[in-house]
């Protein structure tokens, strides 16, 4: 088993290096920085051609271990590192067949660079790799920095809806897997457009606050149904927006967000709601999805 970091020198941050030592050194196991470099769908035929990718192509990959290399030789002590590249049509099919090769455990990537600060952005390569993934996708908020130490908490974003049980049973399985503790979080937040303007702000988070004290009922159900051990912590936020409700979780220094996804057919592993795209892109500490 081994966690592979997708990178590519001058194309995304070392936030995911950084998120990929952390997730290493709490797997205890090693790190595989992977380039994949693109590769055009209809091969030129002039050798001249040919020959000027290769070479373009060899700089391209030997850059970006280098680059990773130099800020990994400061970090990455104890943990072994092994660099690849590999030319492919996309990346996110290159970054499968390295998934595959590789036998990874974990798959890093890094927020694109155009968020803010602590935000998780993803593109389409991202995107793709959530739905067809076969191993959890863990994404970096932007400058996200982990120095040397380990993931010290797993939380679970929960619907508290019955058809979330399977995502509890799996984030809790992964969980004690890393050896790190775990929490249940549900996010109650009000609709922009909960009643209509008359009825008043005043009411609306009475009846949040009512639904939220019913969701703390559900949570405690996790504990006697054994979905998970009773040292788990269980906790109901809410909040006027997703902003505001993830803002206040009460995050740890090296902690992680799971959410969990639910399989769609053949054509896409996992069916992403609008909730957790929400969840995602508001989150301030890592993302890791399981696939369903």
């Amino acid at each position: 088993m081994t966690v592979v970091v997708g990178y590519r020198a001058g194309k995304v941050g070392l936030s995911g290096l950084h998120l990929g030592v952390r997730i290493a050194r709490t797997r205890g196991t090693s790190l595989t920085v992977a380039t994949i470099v693109p590769k055009p769908w209809l091969t030129p035929s002039l050798a001249r051609v040919d020959a000027e990718y290769e070479v373009w192509a060899d700089t391209l990959a030997a850059e970006s271990a280098k680059e990773a290399g130099r800020f990994l030789d400061t970090v990455a002590d104890g943990i072994e590192v092994a660099y690849l590249h590999r030319a492919h049509g996309s990346v996110s099919g290159g970054l499968l067949e390295v998934i595959h090769e590789v036998d990874a455990d974990v798959l890093v990537l890094g927020s694109l660079p155009s968020g803010g600060r602590g935000q998780v952005l993803i593109g389409s390569t991202a995107e793709w790799l959530l739905h067809a993934s076969p191993v959890p996708v863990a994404i970096s908020p932007r400058e996200y920095r982990a120095h040397q130490g380990k993931l010290t908490r797993l939380t679970c974003a929960y619907s508290a809806t019955p058809d979330a049980i399977d995502v509890v049973k799996r984030c809790f399985e992964f969980g004690q897997r890393f050896g790190v503790p775990m929490r249940v979080i549900t996010f109650a937040v009000r609709g922009k457009t909960m009643y209509p303007p008359e009825v008043g702000l005043e009411v609306e988070d009475q009846v949040l606050q009512a639904w939220a004290s019913q969701v703390r009922d559900v949570l405690e159900e996790l504990k006697t149904d054994g979905i998970v051990s009773e040292d788990v912590a269980l906790q109901v936020v809410t909040g006027r927006s997703w902003q505001e409700a993830l803002a206040k979780a009460d995050w740890q220094d090296g902690e992680i967000l799971a959410l969990g996804t639910r399989p769609r057919g053949d054509i896409r592993r996992v069916f992403l709601g609008s909730r957790s795209a929400k969840i995602i892109r508001e989150s301030p500490v890592p993302v890791l999805v399981l696939p369903g």
